[in-house]
């Protein structure tokens, strides 16, 4: 119902940015919460960021809470995560999450978002 694509990872050395986009298809994200996680092999899926439906209110991990930042273009039903400072903790497949309908709840839980795309592989060199 919504294709959620990842793009914009690549490799980049350690204090370095960038920034991945997130495209969806078939509906508009507007209604629902958007976020971000990752996973590195061997590791947990963890969460990275949130933004609620229509731009609000906006969660961080502390991990990469001051280095990271998502925002969303409903114009363009995309959703961006800018990523600077890298570190090599970083390293990971990224992946976009869209869930929800015009949630009122504080967060999601992670098994509450419906729609999840296929990654981005970020990299970042010591």
């Amino acid at each position: 119902q919504v294709q959620l694509v990842e793009s914009g990872g690549g490799l980049v050395p350690t204090g370095g940015s960038l920034r991945l986009s997130c495209a969806a298809s078939g509906r508009t994200i507007d209604p629902y919460d958007m976020a971000w996680f990752r996973q590195a092999p061997g590791k947990e899926r963890e969460f990275v960021t949130t933004i609620k439906w229509r731009g609000g209110r906006t969660d961080y991990g502390d991990s990469v809470k001051g280095r990271f930042t998502i925002s969303r273009d409903n114009a363009a039903n995309t959703v961006y995560l800018q990523m600077n400072s890298l570190k090599p903790e970083d390293t990971a497949v990224y992946y976009c999450a869209a869930g929800g309908l015009y949630n009122t709840a504080y967060r999601l839980r992670e098994e509450e978002y419906t729609f999840w795309g296929q990654g981005t592989q970020v990299t970042v060199s010591s």
